[in-house]
């Protein structure tokens, strides 16, 4: 099959296919600093061998659960001897979209609510959007917000809203089962032809945060955790 590079990302770089799908192409460059891994980072700053591949592993693992529950996603199918996932065509809500969901207040949270909230208080699956723009510090927007700037409908919110908490539930469970607990994680959504919600993008250790016996666990280190036998 033809593909042709629309686009080199971070972490991936995408292909279009000649059946009108894409290929993202799972690279082993991790955001970071100074040579520190660190997910929140807005540049690359290491590559570590095996990321791509562990990436890739984890976003097979959970699109095929949350497709096999009902729920959209992007994902067709992937090879793993390539690194690489076939997806169907979606587009971002403005220019790029944060969707995070939170079971415990920490990290950037905690840090705007603390006057309010005790650091790693339960939260009810709590769901916050931001804009993904670097410069501005990823601001947060309301669902009145994003309805005003004609990023999405009232429907599209809440189609998100109930899909991220959905979603969230079934990776805070399977990692319940294997003794770890998800504080919070953050998604992409996009939406078809028809304006339908889907959900994009990956599904990684990189873009949770996950705590074991109290003790925040790295996102190469859970990999392994969570493929160990």
């Amino acid at each position: 099959m033809e593909k042709n590079l629309v686009y080199t990302g971070k972490t991936k770089n995408v292909f279009a296919l000649d059946n009108g799908n894409y290929l993202l192409k799972f690279k082993d460059d991790c955001t970071g600093k100074d040579g520190v891994f660190d997910p929140g980072e807005n540049s690359v700053g290491l590559t570590i061998e095996g990321v791509g591949d562990v990436n890739l592993r984890m976003s097979i693992y959970f699109f095929e659960k949350i497709n096999a529950a009902g729920i959209r996603t992007h994902f067709v199918n992937a090879d793993l001897d390539d690194t690489t996932m076939e997806v169907l065509p979606a587009k971002v809500f403005g220019k790029g979209l944060e969707v995070i969901c939170r079971h415990k207040a920490v990290g950037s949270f905690y840090r705007r609510y603390e006057e309010y909230v005790e650091e790693g208080a339960d939260l009810p699956a709590y769901v916050e959007m931001t804009f993904k723009n670097d410069a501005k510090g990823d601001p947060l927007v309301t669902k009145d917000g994003l309805q005003v700037l004609g990023i999405m409908t009232a429907q599209q919110y809440e189609d998100i809203k109930e899909m991220t908490q959905k979603i969230t539930q079934i990776v805070a469970d399977d990692l319940k089962e294997k003794g770890l607990v998800l504080y919070d994680i953050k998604f992409e959504f996009g939406y078809d032809k028809d304006g339908k919600v889907m959900l994009i993008d990956e599904i990684a250790s990189g873009n949770m945060r996950v705590y074991k016996d109290g003790k925040y666990i790295d996102p190469m280190t859970l990999s392994e955790l969570f493929f160990a036998e």
